[in-house]
């Protein structure tokens, strides 16, 4: 028995004429692209099948005792994360604003549960950004009040790398111009444009 599985639910699915494993995946790509959706990994009988891998497995002929494991995402899914992370930016906006007021405060924990979040929620964009990349036609170009999201990273990498020398060194001052100043308006740009995708 052929077994199908999408994002760890076993579906039923119609093979119609399909002679390899490759006729497999390439009919489940096309199904995909007419959902709006992206295959992201496969695994074959336990095998997960890389870039490597695909022509040498696709050649091989399909078995009726064949697993087929898919994980896939759709355009919505990434629509839905980035008005997740719009609202996320918006509450982190605010409290790198209040950052200043929480350190003379001596609410240190506070802080660095901020920056945390903060660190957290830049890798997740660029995690979820990646995965855009593979809609070309609804998220691009990706634009930030005219500059794309890696130029918007590339200029914002060295203002976080001042922020994590400034926590080492406890240089509140420093911290709090680099949160006001410099991290919040960005975080504030990063939401509004994450709102209009």
């Amino acid at each position: 028995m052929i077994e199908f599985y999408i994002n760890g639910q076993q579906v039923d699915v119609q093979l119609e004429d399909e002679q390899s494993i490759g006729d497999v995946l390439k009919s489940f790509e096309k199904t995909c692209e007419e959902n709006e959706a992206a295959v992201i990994g496969i695994t074959v009988n336990g095998k997960q099948i890389t870039a490597e891998l695909f022509d040498e497995e696709s050649a091989k002929p399909l078995e009726k005792n064949t697993k087929f494991e898919f994980s896939i995402v759709t355009k919505n899914d990434i629509k839905e994360s980035f008005s997740k992370l719009s609202e996320l930016f918006a509450e982190l906006a605010s409290q790198m604003e209040n950052l200043p007021v929480a350190l003379q405060s001596g609410k240190n924990l506070e802080v660095s549960e901020s920056i945390k979040k903060l660190a957290d929620s830049i890798e997740q964009f660029c995690h979820i950004a990646t995965l855009a990349s593979l809609f070309p036609d609804t998220f691009t170009p990706e634009k930030l009040n005219g500059i794309n999201f890696k130029e918007f990273f590339s200029e914002f990498s060295p203002i976080l790398k001042d922020f994590e020398d400034a926590l080492q060194n406890n240089d509140t001052v420093m911290l709090g111009d680099l949160s006001e100043y410099e991290i919040c308006p960005r975080l504030k740009e990063i939401s509004k444009s994450l709102q209009t995708l």
